[in-house]
């Protein structure tokens, strides 16, 4: 599992790490596994990256697809933010890094229920980060474009690389860079900000 090779390989840096399973839909599986976790280690950082696609245009949209795609990204959010953001404002720091996407910002046809999720992550983002600055916790989000994972791996390429400027799919490990640099000192003063990783096509 890529879970166990992650464990490993910050093990493999002298770090401790444990690997938790969980639906991030089910509330009462977020409390039971990460509650505990929280109250003995505390959190310093918490990156909210679930989502799935079931895509679709509207019309053919079943009820399911849109719960499944929602749930995900909104419940998954709040869940996991409800168990981790008391322990950072008890700590009066922390950092929260929400994974949206350019559909959330400018649409994708066949995405609505994707693009209401990720757009609805931003609002949130924008909303908590004004919430708890106060107490020094800074969240923002990252709107990643066109990204090389299983979720793009069947989309028409040559089609899409003629509307990002670049032309090039992105890397994970470039929006992997941006998320580090958010929960990294050098961002101590920004908060409320959605940065695009999109290769410039959404500006």
């Amino acid at each position: 599992m890529e879970a166990e090779a992650t464990v490993r390989g910050v093990e493999a840096l002298g770090r401790e790490c444990r690997a938790l399973c969980f639906d991030v839909r089910d509330r009462d599986a977020v409390e039971a596994n990460l509650v505990p976790l929280v109250e003995e280690r505390g959190a310093h950082v918490l990156v909210n990256n679930a989502g799935i696609t079931c895509d679709t245009v509207f019309p053919w949209m079943t009820f399911e697809e849109w719960d499944e795609v929602t749930r995900t990204t909104l419940d998954g959010f709040f869940n996991l933010t409800k168990a981790v953001l008391p322990a950072m404002l008890r700590l009066r720091r922390g950092r929260i890094v929400n994974v949206a996407s350019v559909s959330g910002q400018a649409g994708r046809v066949g995405q609505v229920n994707y693009a209401a999720a990720k757009a609805g992550l931003i609002g949130a983002t924008k909303a908590l980060a004004a919430e708890v600055a106060r107490k020094g916790v800074l969240v923002n989000a990252v709107a990643p474009g066109l990204i090389a994972t299983d979720m793009t791996k069947d989309l028409p390429a040559a089609e899409i690389l003629r509307g990002i400027p670049l032309k090039r799919f992105g890397d994970v490990e470039e929006v992997a860079g941006v998320i580090a640099f958010l929960c990294s000192r050098d961002a101590s003063y920004i908060t409320g900000q959605v940065i695009g990783v999109s290769g410039g096509l959404y500006r």
